[in-house]
């Protein structure tokens, strides 16, 4: 991994923020490991006890006053765990999200089912409807293109594991295009099927390649495959 682009000094160990392990701090970002069932930032529903409250905790190292803060760059489902970045400065956002576009996001996912060939690129305009739910539409005019690149890894007779590249970034993209292949993200209850023993969504942010906002240089960062994801496919 790349050096830090100036020193740092962490705070103190009792203000590690539970939930999140810290991959990456320097003056401009955090990257951490989100676990699963934690929000990246609050919802109309639920308030509080996100990532982004515990790191805002973190880097104030306990006091409510600091004006010490972080930004939000972008989010991962509550349920998807993996790689996220933060920033700390609105400069540093604001060109985080301008070229993120060209950053490399790859994920782990375990789906029901066999895909229908064992690498493809899945194609489609995604719309939302009136319960924010994402669906396939044929028009451009009607949803944004979405694309999802797959290759699969791993297959028994129940799940199959898959390496996935988003190409576009659009809300439930990968959850939407697996489902639609008739093979839905294993845990997905909202866009595939409740099934008994399965404690979370198969869903893990596996790697992120960004430019720093102030070195210019890449980035890559990459987590390990869920102990839990291991366990799914030796279970069948």
């Amino acid at each position: 991994m790349s050096s830090e682009p100036k020193s740092f000094k962490k705070p103190p160990p009792r203000f590690q923020p539970k939930g999140l392990d810290i991959l990456h701090e320097d003056h401009d970002i955090i990257v951490v490991n989100k676990s699963c069932s934690l929000l990246t930032i609050s919802t109309d529903g639920v308030k509080g006890n996100t990532a982004y409250d515990l790191l805002n905790n973190y880097v104030r190292k306990g006091n409510s006053k600091s004006r010490k803060r972080v930004f939000i760059v972008h989010r991962l489902d509550r349920d998807t765990s993996g790689v996220v970045v933060f920033a700390k400065s609105e400069k540093a956002k604001l060109y985080l999200q301008d070229q993120w576009g060209n950053s490399k996001k790859t994920y782990y996912v375990i789906v029901s089912g066999q895909m229908p060939k064992k690498k493809d690129i899945i194609t489609s305009y995604l719309a939302e409807n009136g319960i924010h739910k994402m669906y396939s539409v044929k028009s451009p005019e009607e949803g944004k293109l979405s694309k999802t690149a797959y290759t699969v890894l791993k297959k028994t007779e129940k799940y199959s594991l898959l390496e996935v590249e988003l190409l576009t970034g659009r809300k439930n993209q990968i959850r939407v295009h697996c489902s639609e292949e008739g093979c839905p993200v294993v845990g997905d209850k909202k866009y595939g099927f409740k099934e008994k023993g399965i404690r979370r969504l198969a869903l893990h942010s596996a790697s992120l390649v960004i430019t720093h906002p102030h070195t210019k240089k890449e980035m890559k960062f990459k987590v390990r495959l869920p102990r839990y994801f291991n366990e799914l496919m030796q279970s069948v």
